[in-house]
């Protein structure tokens, strides 16, 4: 469930797609216009608003209608989430204070402002996190006989078990540093767990420094039935797990013989982890990248984490070493780097957990016949996570070992490890069918696996694509071209989300699949301006950025106002991770003021403030945190009663507008049209358990349920809906004598989805 964040602001640069470079730059776009003194914000702030997003997902790890560790899976979002936070959002900041930048956010904040307030939040939000795990969460799990120990809590014979384990297993492994003349401050890795110790000479009384790194090759959470192997006294039936640090820390006068150990103090550090590439200098992009991923370790220190009793004089070692200020030090008064307790999630605990669901397989790929037959048979609309994902899967596989399959060609943002999609692709190839694929070697974090499996394609003989100069190929689409017995025939997928069956069953996607000629003509025309030289491109459905999307969402916010003007039926819905673009959030503002009424669920960042006098008062804005990660972007519009429902990959943000290859699609068969209304819209804006409403100060409290009010989980009822799909399914199918199955349960694992 971690989330994306957006590059810094750059120049675009020209690529095939952008044929109509009418829509304004970022930076070139007019501010929004200033509030009064002493009246809200027009314009939240981004930083802020993610940081309050973060606020809801530690809300959830509090709250006791969730089993116990789906609850530590929440609180480690929490945590690895604000890591990535410092690793690129405030590493920007940063770099913009540095160079004493003017320029100042939509929210009419300077970096230094903006860095304060950042400050501020997190060091209340690192207690939230910190009072959770330690008070609540803990405590409670131990009471299940699951317990995270320190050594003073082991007994004589757990303590001799332990200290013999670290001698044969850890002992061999770690590697102090001395720090002094001769010595240089050795380097540290990215949000490593690292120990400073201070160590006197019994000869000299010299005082010294050395700096040992927590060696990533062993569990942070020692399992005791490891630690004491073949020990009675360890009551290895115990869930009993030693803090990794806590013995090291015990038993540090292995690593320092004929030494005094004076102190030793747990600390951790966040690095710039953005990539900065200059595509047109590259002549070479794959090996451009895997350079600048090798780089990314040594990124300028950002933030430094530090235990509570860490003396003043190492703080400020620390501080002259790593180039940071006193502003960049956080106190933390509980496990550094608590993400790492996400490993308990792994325990084969279900008492523990959600209850495990079967998505529901799509009653259009039921029975016989294939999955080109069932396209063949109308449009089909899927919504991960509550239908599978196996039609997708099904639908590379099957046209890679279909003999009447031409071409393949699809785009790859992320995908998993194990992704079967990779394997079709190569098996495709090998059978000798035109297989391209567009690799995107950008996506943050995946990098390095991409460039796995690109040379993995290649070598199979698919033509492998990197992206497009300048941009980023964020859009989902697969094309798979047939020779049937009346002509060739094109089948389109069309997705909200990654080609990733792992995340599929955590994360909120729609896909559609279509055989309508003028989507497999679009789909053609987009695959040949992405892997060729296209100078213009034109759509018939398909609407792209960095083309035409940010003038297309434009124009229809004002065709919404100019209906609510003339008195026609007017409404904007629209569901998506974030709002920031400064343009869009004006014409919402003049719709508006027209008097459209707007719905819009964002569920992480928002930088529209609804609710202003005069401003925003006809929009209103909710959040859904919950058992799923809400990631689809739709967008419904009233349309003077001709209704129109579109699905994207894109939020409503400078990136996706202007940085990236993104695509948006109709839903042109109404009763698919309706049924997104009704799961996305109807369902979510009718929610009272996870939902909350966002004020016009920033502030986001839980929608309270009116007196004799239901509770309406919008997650739970679309898990509802889908069961009872399948379940009309199988009586239809029943009756004609054939069988239906749902796809497997899925283990859902916290670490997936990143």
């Amino acid at each position: 469930m971690t989330i994306r964040h957006e590059q810094r602001p750059r120049k675009r640069r020209a690529a095939p797609l952008e044929v109509v470079p009418d829509a304004p730059e970022a930076e070139d776009r007019p501010e929004p216009p200033p509030s009064a003194p002493g009246a809200p914000r027009r314009m939240l702030n981004r930083e802020l608003s993610w940081l309050a997003f973060n606020e809801r997902v530690i809300e959830e790890a509090r709250d006791a209608r969730w089993p116990l560790l789906e609850r530590l899976k929440f609180l480690a979002i929490s945590e690895t989430n604000l890591d990535e936070f410092f690793m690129i959002r405030v590493s920007a900041l940063r770099e913009q204070r540095a160079i004493e930048s003017l320029e100042r956010s939509d929210d009419d904040r300077l970096a230094a402002e903006t860095l304060a307030e950042i400050r501020t939040a997190v060091e209340a939000m690192e207690q939230e996190q910190t009072a959770c795990l330690v008070a609540d969460l803990l405590p409670k799990l131990a009471g299940t006989g699951i317990r995270v120990l320190t050594w003073t809590d082991l007994d004589e014979a757990q303590q001799a078990a332990a200290g013999a384990y670290f001698r044969s297993h850890v002992l061999p492994v770690l590697t102090p540093l001395a720090v002094d003349p001769g010595h240089p401050f050795p380097f540290l890795s990215n949000l490593s767990l690292n120990l400073a110790i201070e160590v006197k000479s019994a000869e000299s009384g010299q005082v010294k420094f050395a700096r040992l790194k927590m060696p990533p090759a062993i569990p942070r959470l020692l399992s005791l039935r490891e630690v004491g192997e073949g020990k009675k006294k360890i009551r290895p039936e115990k869930a009993d797990f030693l803090l990794l640090e806590s013995l090291v820390q015990a038993n540090l006068g292995e690593l320092f013989p004929g030494l005094e150990i004076l102190s030793s103090h747990l600390f951790r550090i966040t690095r710039d982890a953005d990539i900065e590439i200059q595509e047109d200098e590259a002549s070479d992009l794959l090996a451009t990248i895997e350079q600048e991923v090798r780089r990314r370790k040594f990124g300028a220190v950002v933030r430094v984490e530090v235990a509570p009793k860490t003396p003043k004089k190492i703080r400020k070692l620390l501080m002259r070493q790593l180039e940071v200020g006193e502003g960049d030090v956080y106190e933390v008064h509980g496990p550094l780097g608590s993400g790492d307790f996400s490993s308990l999630c792994r325990l084969d605990r279900p008492d523990l957990k959600d209850a495990p669901f079967s998505p529901a397989l799509p009653p259009a790929f039921t029975g016989d016949r294939s999955v080109f037959e069932a396209i063949r048979s109308g449009d089909i609309l899927v919504h991960h996570p509550y239908d599978s994902f196996a039609p997708v899967v099904e639908f590379i596989e099957e046209a890679a070992d279909d003999s009447k399959t031409l071409a393949i060609k699809m785009t790859l943002y992320r995908t998993s490890a194990d992704s079967p999609l990779i394997q079709a692709l190569i098996r495709a190839a090998e059978a000798g069918k035109q297989v391209a694929v567009l690799v995107e070697l950008k996506a943050r974090f995946d990098e390095e696996q991409n460039i796995v499996w690109a040379r993995a394609l290649e070598q199979a003989g698919v033509h492998v694509v990197y992206g497009v100069m300048g941009l980023k190929t964020h859009g989902k689409i697969a094309l798979v071209v047939r020779r049937e017995k009346d002509g060739i025939r094109r089948y389109v997928h069309l997705g909200t989300g990654n080609y990733n069956p792992s995340t599929a069953r955590i994360y909120t996607d729609f896909g559609l699949f279509t055989v309508r000629p003028e989507f497999g003509e679009d789909a053609t025309r987009l695959f040949n301006a992405l892997t060729g030289f296209a100078a213009t491109t034109s759509f018939s459905r398909l609407v792209t950025a960095p083309k035409d999307l940010h003038g297309k969402v434009l124009e229809w916010i004002a065709r919404e106002t100019a209906h609510a003007r003339a008195g026609r039926p007017s409404g904007i819905r629209a569901k998506m991770n974030s709002l920031v673009d400064s343009a869009v959030i004006r014409a919402l503002y003049e719709a508006s003021r027209a008097g459209v009424p707007i719905d819009l669920v964002v569920r992480g960042v928002c930088c529209l403030a609804p609710g202003v006098p005069g401003v925003s008062e006809k929009i209103r804005v909710v959040s859904i945190v919950g058992r799923f990660l809400e990631h689809s972007r739709v967008f419904a519009f009233e349309n003077g009663g001709e209704q129109e429902v579109w699905l994207s990959s894109a939020d409503w943000m400078p990136r996706n507008f202007f940085r990236r290859v993104e695509i948006a699609f109709p839903v042109l068969d109404p009763d698919l049209a309706r049924r997104v209304r009704e799961e996305i819209f109807d369902v979510a804006l009718a929610d009272n358990v996870n939902a909350r409403i966002l004020a016009s100060d920033g502030t986001y409290t839980r929608r309270v349920r009116r007196e004799g009010e239901s509770p309406v989980d919008s997650q739970a009822q679309l898990l509802d809906l889908a069961r009872r799909r399948v379940q009309r399914a199988a009586e239809v199918f029943e009756n004609r004598g054939l069988d239906i199955l749902e796809a497997p349960a899925p283990a859902i694992d916290p670490d997936e989805g990143r």
